[in-house]
């Protein structure tokens, strides 16, 4: 090696990045709903993916609470497939997608990007993502709720919230990382120590993403449908002074990205 090259910035030898995806649904309906209320993206080739989660409470007026984030995750598609060469912008992507969303309804969402050796993400509401590191997790993001399980949704009605409330994050990643994203059927029904379980388990198999996401989606749902299991929902059931046991039936989207070097 040069002399000089071992005096340089670690930026200038760092090694570009790229991610490895999969994802798994699971509707809460199954086969009465087999579109949910969940939404997804995956553009791998842009290095981004999100999630979105339709408010279920729009089915009480008769609204498809899916629609709603579908059609908000195609937006982002489109944005991100027609935006110039460069780094993609989560929030700038969001911002686009909620003006040319008009379908009825609301949702959350969630999205990152892979850029410079981060995770540039814009979150709104309670759907979120985690970076895992050799099985133990170095960062997550919060949740953004008015009051106990009335999250922050972007929507055309006069109550929705705006892009503009979104969280944003940026945060180092590395070769050998795994980030985990879900709506909050994945979060509320299972433990962070519990997910990075799982991605451990399925990166030392070797395991695909996809893989690795469908067995935890099937966590999740396990949990999600038995009625003494111990999970994140009843914790915030508690704090918030309500009466709750067990899992929380919903719909559970998880997408696994496998950080490696280009």
């Amino acid at each position: 090696m040069d002399i000089a090259a071992r005096f340089l910035p670690n930026r200038s030898r760092e090694r570009e990045l790229k991610m490895v995806c999969g994802a798994f649904y699971i509707p809460k309906g199954k086969s009465s709903k087999p579109q949910g209320d969940d939404a997804h993206f995956i553009c791998e080739e842009k290095n981004t993916f999100g999630v979105a989660d339709g408010v279920g409470g729009w089915s009480k007026s008769g609204v498809d609470a899916g629609q709603y984030a579908r059609e908000l995750m195609a937006n982002c598609v489109k944005e991100i497939e027609n935006a110039e060469k460069g780094e993609v912008d989560p929030r700038r992507v969001l911002d686009e997608a909620y003006r040319n969303t008009n379908a009825e309804g609301s949702s959350t969402a969630c999205i990152l990007t892979l850029t410079n050796n981060h995770a540039v993400v814009a979150n709104v509401g309670d759907s979120g993502f985690m970076v895992i590191r050799e099985g133990k997790e170095v960062f997550k993001s919060s949740i953004q709720q008015h009051t106990f399980n009335c999250p922050y949704q972007l929507g055309n009605a006069t109550r929705s919230d705006s892009p503009n409330l979104a969280q944003m994050y940026r945060t180092p990643v590395k070769p050998g990382d795994v980030i985990v994203m879900g709506t909050d059927g994945l979060l509320d029904n299972m433990f962070s120590e519990d997910i990075c379980v799982v991605v451990k388990m399925m990166t030392e198999s070797s395991s695909e993403p996809q893989q690795a996401a469908w067995v935890i989606a099937e966590h999740a749902y396990n949990n999600s449908v038995d009625s003494l299991a111990a999970t994140p929902f009843v914790q915030a059931a508690v704090m918030a002074g309500k009466d709750h046991l067990g899992g929380k039936a919903d719909d559970i989207t998880v997408i696994v990205a496998y950080v490696v070097a280009k």
